[in-house]
């Protein structure tokens, strides 16, 4: 399985999305300060997420996340497609 995911910086308020095979480990290596996109803004917290059989639909899908450009649009997609925390089972 593959997972897209959205992330929020607890510092800056910033969102950051990727995907990865591993959700858990990849969380931790942002928050350990192992992405070099990141690590100035940590810690970050796991706000949404989403399986995917196949890394290219994974992929597919962090493309499309990605051109949402602003802020209040990641938010409100967030609001709109279920959000999901770290309490919660993917």
């Amino acid at each position: 399985m593959y997972f897209v995911y959205i992330i929020e910086s607890e510092k800056t308020l910033r969102y950051y999305i990727g995907q990865t095979e591993d959700l858990e480990a990849r969380v931790r290596r942002h928050n350990l300060g192992r992405n070099l996109s990141t690590k100035a803004y940590v810690p970050w917290r796991l706000k949404w997420w989403k399986e995917f059989e196949t890394r290219a639909d994974a992929m597919k899908m962090e493309r499309r996340l990605k051109e949402i450009k602003s802020r209040e649009g990641i938010k409100n997609y967030i609001f709109a497609h279920n959000f999901r925390g770290i309490a919660q089972s993917g």
